[in-house]
């Protein structure tokens, strides 16, 4: 096995030894680890390890390190996932009329900040094509209408499987996606709502806050699932906001928050910071990546 990152996503039933089993498992098949994080969740009696090996001395083929590694899993009820870098996860981002996420993730990108392969943006409206062209990212624009969003979807999902697409970024697609578009990614499409919902929903979400006079204004960056904006929450943040604050104003600051909870939500996926749990994210931060 070539020198390399390889980084172990756990899941199973917190028991005792957990640590010693798993850290002696790739000793004894020298791999050095670089990183081990654990939390145990008491309530649910869960145990969840992120952890991250250096391949260099391994004298292991991937399937062979897969095939032990399996048989020490089966017994403990390890639900588990390994990642072997190497290959940047290709990403898709799916666009409206709202330009600030997408500019945002596309100038992170090209500055090296965010460690994938943006390879297309997909859009109902043409409005937004100026900036992916800015960045020279092929722009798709497919309207959709109730009558044609079936065929759409289609043409989506055939978009995203012919260029083998391991991430689907919502930044603002304002279009509700269907259910059958939704369990063909799961923990695989990643949307960004602002935090007012669902006490503002609809249109015009800033004046409806304002008029209420509202404290705290926030974003929310989510795995989509069928059940609307109620999926795993990835990231979150809020901004204190004051009755100075205007309709627009308050919009200007939630835009700024977006940007940073999005981006943030996209690194932890791309760098397998993230283990689902129902419909809870545990979210391990950067361990020296």
């Amino acid at each position: 096995m070539k020198s390399q990152i390889v980084t172990f996503l756990i899941k199973c039933p917190d028991q005792k030894g957990l640590l010693a089993k798993i850290t002696n498992f790739f000793y004894e098949r020298e791999f050095n680890i670089v990183s081990c994080q654990q939390y145990v969740n008491s309530i649910e009696d869960t145990y969840f390890m992120r952890i991250r090996l250096d391949a260099a001395e391994a004298k292991m083929s991937k399937s062979k390190l897969e095939e032990s590694f399996a048989t020490l899993a089966e017994p403990l009820q390890f639900d588990w996932s390994v990642n072997y870098g190497g290959k940047k996860l290709n990403v898709a981002i799916m666009v409206s009329h709202t330009s600030h996420n997408l500019y945002d993730l596309l100038e992170r990108h090209k500055e090296g900040s965010l460690d994938c392969s943006i390879t297309m943006v997909i859009s109902n409206h043409n409005k937004l094509k100026p900036i992916a062209d800015m960045f020279g990212i092929p722009y798709y624009h497919l309207p959709v209408t109730k009558e044609t969003k079936t065929q759409q979807e289609e043409q989506v999902i055939d978009l995203l499987e012919t260029n083998k697409i391991d991430l689907v970024v919502m930044a603002r697609y304002m279009q509700i996606l269907s259910s059958n578009f939704i369990n063909k990614y799961p923990q695989r499409i990643i949307n960004i709502h602002h935090s007012f919902l669902p006490a503002f929903q609809g249109a015009n979400p800033y004046k409806k806050a304002y008029e209420r006079g509202v404290k705290l204004i926030g974003a929310t960056a989510h795995y989509a699932t069928e059940d609307l904006d109620e999926g795993p929450i990835i990231q979150q943040d809020v901004e204190p906001v004051t009755h100075e604050s205007t309709p627009v104003t308050l919009k200007r600051i939630g835009a700024d928050i977006e940007r940073m909870v999005l981006a943030r939500a996209v690194k932890n996926h791309i760098q397998n910071q993230i283990i689902v749990s129902g419909n809870r994210a545990i979210v391990f931060p950067e361990a020296g990546e």
